[in-house]
């Protein structure tokens, strides 16, 4: 029998239609006969009980905001009648739960790239990094010129990454500028590098060479085009040459799964991302820290109204204090230009069935699993602690997703209720929370996470979601890179000059 509605929590006071519902329909739920009143889109959520005005309303087992109205039994409840309860800056205290999961460790490999540097790569690319927009006309050029010259053979990817920033910045816009395209550089999904200056900007070449530190120079080359006399794309031209040359000889080696980072994200997520797709992620994220592995989850605002199930799984004080700085520094952000915390549903997410910001963290925090948080990040750091880390960055699609993959990340497992086309700097996992998304958006979405609430069990979709990861990390091709889908994008905070 198919399931049309599900209750997530003893403690919900909501169910949530997994089918589109009827008005008249009568369901039951904990014994009780629930007599539909209005009809209600699949995603959505249905009262259980009768509701005064200014009573909470549950949902996986928390407040995900109190009533505006009073609200009947089975009426359909969106963000008509729900406001959230979030508002500032919170204290915190320090209530560790224990974490005990118990997933062997299976000894899996994947087939990565080993650098010099010991690190390991999922992808072996050339990249084409500017060190200002100015130059972004120039390094698109050199990308397509060696695409052109060499057919992409022996390389996974030959792919330059404009972006607008790298002058007219101040403070902390002009460090994080620095920090994203430092850890681009870096990055071991890259095989080599060629990074393409000005000369004038603020990011000052041989300052940003400096930065960056010591490299691999037969694969890690700068230019500054200021500098050359006559045709600077020629120039780079014979730089490329040489740096392809050297990674188009790479080869792919047995790599233990431990060596595996993973981001998670979620985006244009609906009613149903919180029941299926985020917490697959959230067994896998377990499962590979059982091998080893590292995941690194991000979105600081939508960890909001869900922050403390973060906080209380700290594996010590320190951590737990970090994540309290990660929290109300993020809100003191969002005050500071005179805006709400609590103001983030987009129009898709509501459309889906998520009613406020609480509804929505509480779905996206899923995709963390069970782990201890063992790091957390400032934004434009890397990944040192392998385990769950947390990493400042707002929950703007393209801005996190180009964070995780600066933390290094090696793939970004990105789930959807709505679609999206785009992909950041590295692998872009799209995984759809329903399978009328799949079949609708089948050449944007490579796997499905919808059948766990048809006719498989989240445990059969999680091995197929594990084996499809490791056969990503050992060089299947997604649908964005097939299509040539990639985006950098740096969060701005400051003035522009």
């Amino acid at each position: 029998m198919e399931t049309k509605y599900l209750k997530i929590n003893t403690a919900d006071n909501v169910a949530v239609a997994i089918q589109s519902l009827n008005a008249g329909e009568c369901i039951t739920i904990d014994g009780e006969d629930i007599h539909v009143l209005q009809d209600t889109p699949a995603g959505h959520k249905i009262m259980l009980t009768d509701l005064a005005k200014g009573e909470d309303i549950i949902k996986y087992g928390y407040p995900i905001g109190h009533a505006t109205e009073d609200v009947k039994k089975g009426q359909w409840v969106n963000e008509n009648q729900i406001k959230t309860n979030l508002a500032g800056l919170l204290d915190y205290t320090y209530n560790p739960v224990k974490v005990n999961l118990d997933i062997p460790n299976e000894g899996l490999t994947f087939k990565g790239y080993r650098r010099k540097n010991g690190d390991v790569g999922v992808r072996n690319e050339v990249w084409i990094i500017p060190t200002v927009g100015c130059v972004n006309g120039i390094a698109n050029q050199l990308a397509e010129r060696l695409r052109q010259e060499t057919g992409g053979k022996g390389v996974d990817a030959i792919v330059s990454y404009p972006h607008n920033y790298g002058c007219s910045q101040l403070g902390d816009d002009h460090e994080n500028t620095k920090k994203i395209l430092r850890d681009m550089v870096l990055h071991p999904n890259a095989g080599a590098v060629l990074v393409v200056g000005l000369g004038c900007e603020n990011n000052q070449p041989d300052v940003f060479k400096e930065f960056v530190g010591e490299v691999d120079s037969e694969r890690v080359q700068y230019i500054v085009t200021q500098k050359i006399e006559g045709d600077e794309v020629e120039e780079g031209m014979k730089i490329l040459r040489q740096i392809y040359e050297v990674a188009s000889k790479d080869v792919r080696t047995d790599v233990p799964l431990s060596e595996l980072r993973v981001g998670l994200k979620c985006g244009g997520s609906d009613g149903f991302s919180g029941i299926t797709a985020n917490p697959l992620l959230g067994m896998f994220s377990d499962f590979l820290i059982a091998q080893g592995g590292t995941s690194v989850l991000t979105e600081v605002p939508e960890m909001f109204g869900a922050e403390t199930i973060l906080m209380n799984r700290c594996e010590n004080k320190e951590l737990f204090e970090q994540t309290v700085s990660l929290i109300n520094d993020f809100k003191s952000y969002f005050l500071s230009h005179g805006e709400p915390v609590g103001e983030n549903p987009s129009p898709g997410n509501k459309a889906g069935g998520i009613s406020t910001l609480e509804d929505k963290s509480l779905g996206c925090t899923q995709k963390s699993g069970d782990s201890r948080v063992c790091g957390v990040m400032k934004y434009g750091e890397s990944v040192s602690q392998k385990g769950l880390n947390l990493l400042c960055a707002p929950g703007n699609d393209l801005v996190a997703s180009t964070a995780l993959a600066a933390s290094g990340a090696h793939i970004v497992l990105f789930t959807t209720g709505r679609g999206t086309p785009f992909a950041c700097p590295v692998p872009t996992i799209k995984i759809s929370s329903n399978s009328a998304l799949y079949k609708k958006k089948n050449n944007w979405i490579d796997f499905n996470a919808g059948p766990i609430v048809e006719n498989s069990g989240i445990e059969e979709t999680a091995d197929k979601l594990f084996d499809f990861i490791l056969d990503v990390a050992s060089g299947k091709k997604l649908k964005s890179e097939l299509s040539g889908y990639r985006d950098m994008t740096i969060f701005k905070k400051g003035v522009t000059l």
